[in-house]
C-alpha cells in the first residue's frame, strides 16, 4: 500500500488552493498540448499548492478509448510539477492528485496509473456505484485505498453524482489510508453530514476541502463543532479543491489567505461575508446554474478563452456547450466584480506560458 509523504500531507491539512484543471482543445476537439500546459504553468504561477486532473472539469469522457486522453493529461500535468518543484523546498512541493472513476476493476486500473505516475492521491467518484451499499462502497473505496491514497469526493447528483448518508461517510472515515475529502454536494445538509463523520471517526489527520462552487468563502470561515462523547469536537474545512478555482486563480489564493487569517484572529470582516455573495454570484454564471449546471464546464473554458489562454470553448462532447442566456451572465459579473478576476496577471505572463 502507498502512503502519501508526510509533508504532501502537511501541506493538504494546512490547506492549498487547487484547482480542477479542465482539458485545452482544438477546433477538431482534439488536445492542444501548448495550451494544455499553459493552464498548468498558470495555476503554478498563481500559487495553486497543488493539481486536480483527471477529475470532472476535464471531463470524463477522456476515458473513452476512442479518445484516450486520460493518462497523456496526467502526464502533461505532471510533468508541469515536476518542472516546478525542481526549484522548490520540499515544503512548497505541490500536491498531486487524480481523479479515478468507474466500478471496481476501473477504479484500481486508474488509481494504479495515478501510483505509476508519481500521484500522490487519487480523488475518488462514486457515481458509477448508484445502486452500491454502504458496506458495498466502502469494500470498493478500500480496494481503492490499497493502491493509492484517497480522497473522498461528494458530487452533487445534479452533475452525475449520488447522495452518500452519514453513515457511509462515518465508515469512510475509517480506511487508514483516507487524507482529504472533497465536499461538492452544493448542500448544507449533506456537507454537514460529511465533517460529523469525520469529527465522530476521532481521526484529526483527514483535510476537509470545499467543492460547493456555491457556498466556498461560507464554507471556509464556517467552524464546525459537534458533541463526540463527552467533549465538543471542532472541525474547519481547510482548503479547496475546486472547479471554480481554475479560473480567476491568482484572487483564489488571496482570497483563501485572507480567509486563513481571519480565522486565525477568530474575527470575520464583513467585507468577506460581501465576497461570499460575490463569489456565488460569480459561480451562478460561470457554472450555469440557471440551467441546471449544462453549461459548467463551458462556463470554465469561455472565462479562460477571453483571457486568452485557451483558443476556445470546445468540449469532447459537442452537446457540452452553453446553457441559454449564460454567456450574457459572464459578461454581467465580469462587469459586476472587476476586483475578482486576475486578467492583468494573466496578460503579464500569457506568452511566457504559452511558450
Amino acid at each position: 500500500m502507498m502512503f502519501m509523504d508526510s509533508q504532501f500531507r502537511k501541506t493538504l491539512e494546512r490547506g492549498v488552493v487547487i484547482p480542477a484543471h479542465p482539458l485545452a482543445l482544438n477546433a477538431s476537439r482534439k488536445l492542444d498540448e501548448r495550451r494544455q500546459r499553459a493552464l498548468a504553468r498558470y495555476y503554478i504561477a498563481a500559487g495553486s499548492g497543488g493539481l486536480a486532473v483527471g477529475v470532472h472539469t476535464t471531463q470524463f469522457e477522456i476515458r473513452e478509448p476512442n479518445i484516450g486522453l486520460y493518462e497523456p493529461v496526467l502526464t502533461i500535468a505532471r510533468e508541469e510539477m515536476d518542472r516546478a518543484d525542481a526549484s522548490r523546498k520540499a515544503e512548497q512541493k505541490l500536491v498531486r492528485i487524480g481523479g479515478a472513476v468507474g466500478r471496481t476493476e476501473q477504479a484500481v486500473r486508474e488509481a494504479t496509473v495515478l501510483h505509476d505516475l508519481g500521484y500522490h492521491a487519487a480523488l475518488l467518484s462514486l457515481a458509477a456505484m448508484k445502486d452500491a451499499t454502504d458496506e458495498q462502497l466502502v469494500a470498493h473505496c478500500r480496494a481503492v485505498a490499497d493502491v493509492i491514497p484517497l480522497v473522498g469526493f461528494y458530487l452533487q447528483p445534479a452533475v452525475g453524482g449520488r447522495a452518500l448518508p452519514f453513515s457511509f461517510w462515518r465508515k469512510f472515515a475509517e480506511i487508514p489510508n483516507v487524507v482529504a475529502i472533497k465536499m461538492a454536494p452544493f448542500n448544507r445538509y449533506q456537507t454537514i453530514d460529511v465533517v460529523r463523520a469525520v469529527a465522530e471517526s476521532g481521526r484529526e489527520d483527514i483535510a476537509l476541502y470545499t467543492g460547493n462552487d456555491d457556498n466556498i468563502v461560507m464554507d471556509l470561515l464556517t467552524p464546525y463543532r459537534f458533541k463526540v462523547g463527552p467533549v465538543f469536537v471542532n472541525q474547519r474545512i481547510v482548503g479547496g479543491l475546486l472547479g471554480h478555482w481554475s479560473v480567476w486563480t491568482k484572487t483564489a489564493v488571496e482570497l483563501l489567505a485572507s480567509c486563513h487569517n481571519v480565522v486565525c484572529h477568530d474575527q470575520v470582516p464583513m467585507e468577506l461575508l460581501k465576497r461570499n455573495i460575490e463569489v456565488t454570484d460569480c459561480n451562478a454564471a460561470f457554472f450555469d446554474a440557471a440551467n441546471a449546471f449544462a453549461g459548467c464546464i463551458a462556463g470554465l473554458h469561455e472565462v479562460l478563452r477571453r483571457q486568452g489562454l485557451l483558443e476556445g470553448t470546445w468540449c469532447l462532447n459537442p452537446k457540452e456547450t452553453f446553457g441559454r442566456g449564460q454567456l450574457a451572465e459572464i459578461d454581467r459579473v465580469y462587469a459586476a466584480y472587476p476586483h475578482l478576476n486576475d486578467d492583468a496577471f494573466v496578460a503579464q505572463h500569457r506568452d511566457e506560458w504559452l511558450r
